[in-house]
């Protein structure tokens, strides 16, 4: 299995590692809509704000979000913080009506509550901190 750009992120010691998809303050990549759909279904029975990030390896202002969304999941832990690629998983970016990068989809219980679109970091701060309680 080869190492996708996307799923690998710096750790404290330097060196890479793979994301585990169950461990909080972490982005959590995927590269299925099986896997993505499985992890969905089992999100709908918890409580956990889910946000996902809608992006593209060409999207410039993507680029730009991918160290605040890394913060933010660092600073959120109760938050979970998802990253799909609309290349890769077109049908489930088709499925949330995303068409501009990037786009992020704020889910409770598997409920969309609220978007936001754009590479603004306060502005998406401020709903995730909304729609934390």
């Amino acid at each position: 299995m080869g190492v996708r750009h996307s799923s690998v992120f710096a750790s404290t010691d330097g060196g890479n590692r793979y994301i585990s998809p169950k461990k909080s303050g972490q982005v959590i990549s995927f590269h299925s809509s099986a896997t993505w759909k499985s992890h969905f279904e089992a999100s709908k029975r918890t409580n956990k704000l889910m946000v996902i990030d809608f992006t593209a390896s060409w999207c410039g202002p993507c680029h730009m979000m991918e160290p605040i969304l890394r913060d933010f999941a660092a600073t959120y832990v109760d938050v979970e913080f998802i990253k799909i690629d609309v290349d890769e998983l077109d049908d489930v970016a088709r499925e949330y009506g995303v068409q501009a990068m990037p786009t992020f989809i704020l889910m409770k219980k598997g409920k969309e509550i609220d978007k936001f679109v754009g590479a603004k970091k306060d502005g998406l701060q401020k709903k995730i901190e909304q729609n934390m309680a």
